[in-house]
Formats: structure tokens, sequence, C-alpha cells
């Protein structure tokens, strides 16, 4: 996970009919032959033990594509998430770790907090992480907080819409990176490599209570448009925004990475998949590692049509997607007895 050297990065691409995976090549993206899936070259580089860079490098052909005109939907050719199961879409899980950056700590703590000053849970277990989320190597560390988003039908590409849905109360953006990973014919998780992701949630919603915090996550979120293979991640900088009628309205420098978090890497992904449903040979996983800051917490309220932003150095193009809020009433759903 560290190194100087820029990592290698991927793209997934469809022109409605067909698959293809490309290396980002700037301006251009080099087409690979003949996978048709990031997730088809992961298995394929787990069960040959080649390191999937070596094996995409290997795959690269001479066929060429304009990169500025894909990513601005200009071509035929569009994004997909970076890493999914494009056969069975319920076999990709999508996940995340909460309270791992001091930034989300604040504003989650300012969520919950009583007027009192008393240590609220969020706080107790942010202090629990930096107490002992960074094990020594060999020894589990203490849990972090987990949560479960959806399935794979739930994950936005680059430039596709993040929908807040008739019964939410609000969307908001969670810039973050997020670890990408199948598990292998042997049922051993493989991390294929990272992506900037925006784990759009509900804060208005588990304002309420914190016990809302399951049922906030249950939305929509984007990936991409790259994932980087073998990226280092010790300190990784980046920046969130928002844009309004062409103009940001909100912008803040971020920090993600380990040096900026009280959980290890490794801690996070071993509370992850100690779990044995969580090593079903063939699965995908992805999993949010967290925020360092919230529009939220600064009093923004996102409404239809802004523009949220995500850009972290080293992963390639930002990720940008627009708000799409519901209007229509919801009327309850009835269960019918057979």
């Amino acid at each position: 996970m560290s190194g100087s050297a820029a990592p290698v990065r991927l793209v997934q691409i469809t022109d409605g009919s067909a698959r293809r995976v490309a290396l980002v090549d700037e301006p251009d993206l080099r087409l690979l032959a003949p996978a048709g899936s990031v997730y088809a070259l992961a298995m394929r580089a787990a069960a040959d033990a080649v390191p999937l860079a070596v094996l995409a490098a290997r795959q690269a052909t001479g066929e060429r594509l304009d990169y500025e005109a894909v990513y601005h939907g200009a071509s035929p050719w569009r994004l997909l998430p970076p890493l999914d199961h494009p056969a069975e879409p319920s076999r990709c899980l999508v996940s995340g770790t909460g309270l791992t950056h001091i930034g989300s700590a604040r504003d989650r703590d300012a969520m919950h907090g009583p007027d009192d000053g008393a240590l609220t849970d969020s706080m107790r277990m942010f202090r629990a992480g930096l107490e002992g989320g960074r094990p020594r190597p060999g020894a589990a560390g203490i849990a972090p907080e987990w949560f479960y988003k959806g399935t794979g039908s739930i994950l936005r590409a680059h430039g596709e819409p993040l929908l807040v849905p008739d019964y939410a109360e609000d969307g908001g953006e969670e810039a973050e990176i997020a670890g990408l990973y199948v598990i292998d014919l042997e049922g051993r998780p493989r991390r294929v490599g990272m992506a900037p992701g925006n784990e759009f949630s509900d804060h208005a919603y588990e304002r309420r209570n914190y016990l809302h915090l399951a049922a906030s996550k249950l939305r929509t979120c984007a990936l991409g448009p790259e994932i980087a293979l073998a990226p280092s991640f010790g300190s990784v900088p980046g920046d969130v925004w928002i844009e309004r009628a062409g103009r940001r309205i909100w912008e803040k420098r971020i920090e993600t990475g380990e040096d900026a978090m009280c959980h290890s890497l490794r801690n996070i992904e071993h509370h992850h998949f100690k779990f044995e449903g969580h090593r079903r040979p063939g699965d995908v996983h992805v999993h949010f590692l967290g925020a360092h800051s919230l529009s939220f917490g600064d009093g923004i309220v996102l409404r239809d049509g802004d523009v949220p932003g995500v850009a972290f150095e080293g992963f390639g193009r930002a990720l940008r997607n627009i708000v799409r809020v519901e209007r229509s009433a919801g009327t309850p759903v009835e269960v019918s007895p057979l």
C-alpha cells in the first residue's frame, strides 16, 4: 500500500450493448481484451496468481478512446462503477465504516450531542478507535462502526443521479475512498483496489435519533470514475465541493488515508471479513472507509439539481453526480397475504 509510483488505474465502460475495461492513459483510455469487466479480470488474476496491474498491462490493446469525451458524456461509451458483479448485482455487498476520521466524529457528535455536554455514544466509539483501532501485526483491534448500504443495485457511476427518495428527509454527500474487493474461489478476500466515492446518506433523519443510522444509509451511492490498483493509502489529501446553478456554494480541503484515521486499514478489513458470510467465493464487496467532513455539518441542505464533487490525489479524475429529489408524495407500501 505504499510507494511513490502512480498506481495503475482502470475504468469500466459500456456502449449499451457491450462492456469493456480500459487502462487510464491520459488523455486516452486504452481498451483491454478480452475481459468485459474488472470483476472477471480480478478473478483471473487471483486464479493465476498474477498481480492485477501486471495482467491489465498485458491485456492492453492499441485501441484508444478519448477519455475527455467519455468523462463528459460526449461519447457513445459511458462510464460504469469501476467494480461491480456484472452477472448478479445482488452478489455485491455495499457497506461502510464510520467514525474513522476526527472530522466525521465531530459532525456526528454535533448531531447527537445532549445539551448537558455528556459524552455521546458516537464519541465513546470514536475514542475506543483511538485507543484500540491500530493493533500490532498479528492482533485484532477494537471493532469499528459498521453499516449496510445495500446490494450492487444501489451503485451509481460518475455522472449518474443520486436520488433523495420521497420518504427521505434529506440527502447529503459523504466524500470517501472505498475499498473494492472480490472473494476468490478459495474464499479469500482480495483487495482489487480503491476508488473515490460519495457515500450518500440521509443526515437529517439520522440526526433525529442515532438509532436511525441504519435506515439513513439505505440510499444510492456513487463510485468512480476510476479504480486505483495498489494505491498509497498513508496520507491522501482531497477536495469535496457542492455546485449549485453552475457555481460552487461550498468546498473543503479534506484528508483521508491511515494517517488521518483512528483505525488501520488492516483492522477495518479484518472486522469486515471475519464474518463467514462475507467470504463467499465469487462475491464482490464495496466498503466505504469513512469521511473527513460533511457539508451537512456546515448547514448545507442539498437541493434538486445540486452537483457534489469528490476528488482525491492519486485516484484519477473527480467523481461528480447530480442530486435528484423525488417530488411525488409517497403512499404506504401494502403487503398482501398469500
